[in-house]
């Protein structure tokens, strides 16, 4: 029985025979994205007292400025998941295409891949607002002892075997699933262990926070626009609060803990939506449902979603089940 100031590694090495591909692969693959985000979190505490924030003066495949942090990050996540030999291929929001990792075994028996955003919200960084890491994990579909394929990254997010999430702020948490409900861990970093603080987290089944940009309101769709004004009518448990602090990460994590829906529908900017289904969407609506709560495009369920390419936007709607179920409901309606 897991409980609380348990450490990560404990939890993983207790808990691994809950998982339907017990072998110890997926237990390593967690305890190195475990260590990536411990020296990347070292690197976002010091962020102003080293030349780390700011632009790093180029651009991502996304068409977004890469801030130097996000680069720090990348190179982070990427060195540490293939120096420890254990995953077959890596795709990271930071890179034009997935990168394939070859085993030193010379029969490349790896069965992982995974999907990164090393540094979400990292524009926030230079004001001192909280970021994060998202991380997915799929088997691959190909056959082993051959190099990964764009096919082993397009899988549905419901082929996800393992997805979590880092949040670098007040304190650092890295909360994670492997579709055995999902536990939060908080690092002590006097000596540098996470340690089970949050058991079993799980939505609210309604929560009184709504989440999004209303900056771009006038570009929203109207089935958004009207469930907005839902949110702001005196009528019942409403008005809700608004809230919105501009790293998915972030808003995702205060939602869970309090109740709340997040969104970044698609907009006339934006007419496909903003975020990217492999590395946020999908390991952000895994965890989602395996706290009790739901993710949707605002008619689809978001890990039913077929992947045509590695980079591919979506709208976003994620959260306390019955907020998304209202939002669901006024985008048929409208």
């Amino acid at each position: 029985m897991s409980k609380r100031n348990q450490t990560l590694g404990e939890f993983i090495i207790e808990n691994q025979t809950s998982f339907k591909y017990t072998s110890g692969e997926l237990s390593r693959l967690l305890n190195s994205i475990r260590l990536a985000a411990k020296v990347v979190n070292h690197e976002v505490n010091k962020a102003g007292l080293v030349d780390i924030i700011g632009a790093a003066g180029d651009t991502n495949i996304q068409g977004e400025d890469q801030q130097k942090l996000d680069v720090y990050a990348n190179e982070k996540f990427i060195q540490t998941l293939t120096k420890r030999n254990i995953v077959c291929g890596i795709a990271s929001e930071e890179e034009d295409d997935f990168i394939t990792i070859n085993s030193q075994d010379e029969n490349h028996q790896n069965k992982y891949v995974v999907l990164i955003d090393p540094l979400d919200g990292s524009s926030n960084i230079d004001v001192n607002v909280s970021v994060g890491t998202i991380f997915s994990v799929y088997r691959r579909v190909t056959p082993l002892g051959t190099p990964v394929s764009l096919e082993d990254f397009l899988q549905k997010g419901s082929a996800q075997v393992a997805a979590g999430y880092v949040v670098y702020g007040t304190s650092t948490m890295l909360v994670y699933t492997t579709g055995d409900g999902v536990n939060g861990f908080t690092l002590n970093p006097a000596i540098g262990s996470y340690y089970l603080s949050h058991p079993n987290m799980q939505f609210p089944e309604d929560g009184n926070i709504y989440s999004v940009n209303e900056g771009n309101y006038l570009d929203f769709p109207l089935g958004i626009k009207k469930y907005i004004k839902y949110c702001q009518e005196d009528e019942g448990e409403r008005p809700y609060t608004s809230r919105y602090i501009g790293s998915l990460v972030s808003d995702f994590h205060r939602n869970m803990i309090k109740g709340g829906i997040y969104m970044y529908p698609k907009s006339s900017k934006n007419p496909k939506g903003k975020l990217r289904l492999l590395y946020e969407c999908n390991p952000m609506a895994f965890i989602a449902e395996q706290a009790n709560g739901k993710a949707s495009d605002g008619y689809t369920r978001i890990m039913d979603i077929e992947p045509t390419e590695l980079h591919e936007r979506v709208p976003f709607i994620c959260g306390s089940k019955n907020m998304v179920e209202k939002a669901e409901e006024f985008m048929r309606n409208n």
